[in-house]
């Protein structure tokens, strides 16, 4: 008795206390560059690996929002930094700059992205489909590059995620120029896998489900909770709403040392959307 009460009240406790001292800490001593960081799945993603122990490098174009989240966890733990990831000199400044401020870039989580044009493909503008290819696809192309050199440089086993889309793997779920986008997205990561891994650098994707972001409420003029509430009838996982929290949590797995050998791999946060239902019936458009 006296030793199953030192097991269950004593190591016990312990070894759950130091346990999640552990969890909290997956990416200690680690530098991150996020981009898109300054709302919806990026700002989450920004505290979630403060709270684990990173030191973030957070990156937008929307410079009055990413101060304010830079500011409000804490400017010794995030630098907020002005990149618009369609211009490579940007980039590869923004790449600089972390690692004269930091000496090393460990994780890269190219998160920014924009969804672009609603249009049919028979009314499709073109120029629309090039921003929002050059924005999602390009753009991620470029803080590859430039993260991967770092990586490479420093001998550094880094980790690279790139958000994708439940549209990069299905059909008739968003918008044309977005779709295309993240179905190409997809193929950047498992090209850029084959070829770094043998630097020891893994790279990975999330593809998400619908989630109630600044940028999808804005682009198909919805209020959050419409967003959800759409999202949740079609999704075939009941009884949970499908957060940003939730895709930023997925990148802190993929960012840890719990993912080491996982590489090349999308990992879809859909609650079985895209397993279960045919979108030749099921058109959620969000």
């Amino acid at each position: 008795m006296v030793f199953q009460e030192l097991v269950f009240k004593g190591f016990g406790e312990s070894s759950s206390s130091k346990q999640g001292t552990m969890m909290k800490q997956r990416l200690e001593g680690k530098v991150a560059l996020i981009t898109g960081a300054a709302s919806g799945i990026g700002e989450e993603t920004v505290k979630l690996f403060v709270e684990n122990g990173a030191i973030v490098v957070a990156v937008d174009v929307q410079d009055e929002l990413g101060s304010q989240v830079a500011s409000s966890i804490g400017l010794d733990k995030v630098t907020y930094h002005h990149c618009d990831v369609r211009d490579e000199k940007q980039v590869e400044e923004t790449v600089n700059l972390a690692l004269k401020k930091h000496g090393r870039i460990d994780i890269l989580f190219s998160n920014a992205g924009i969804i672009g044009s609603l249009s049919s493909i028979l009314e499709l503008d073109l120029n629309d489909f090039e921003k929002t290819m050059a924005t999602n696809v390009v753009g991620a192309a470029a803080t590859i590059k430039h993260a991967a050199r770092a990586m490479v440089a420093k001998n550094i086993r880094g980790s690279i995620i790139c958000t994708t889309s439940v549209s990069a793997i299905i059909g008739g779920t968003g918008p044309n120029g977005y779709t295309t986008s993240k179905h190409a997205l997809l193929g950047l990561v498992k090209s850029a896998c084959s070829e770094l891994g043998g630097y020891g650098i893994r790279v990975n994707s999330i593809s998400p489900f619908g989630v109630a972001t600044p940028l999808s409420c804005t682009a198909f003029n919805l209020e959050p909770h419409e967003v959800e509430d759409t999202s949740s009838s079609y999704a075939n996982l009941k009884g949970i709403v499908l957060k940003a929290k939730h895709i930023a949590e997925a990148a802190l797995f993929l960012a840890s040392d719990q993912s080491v050998y996982i590489s090349g791999h999308n990992l879809v946060v859909d609650g079985g959307f895209s397993v279960v239902h045919n979108t030749s019936t099921t058109k959620p458009n969000i």
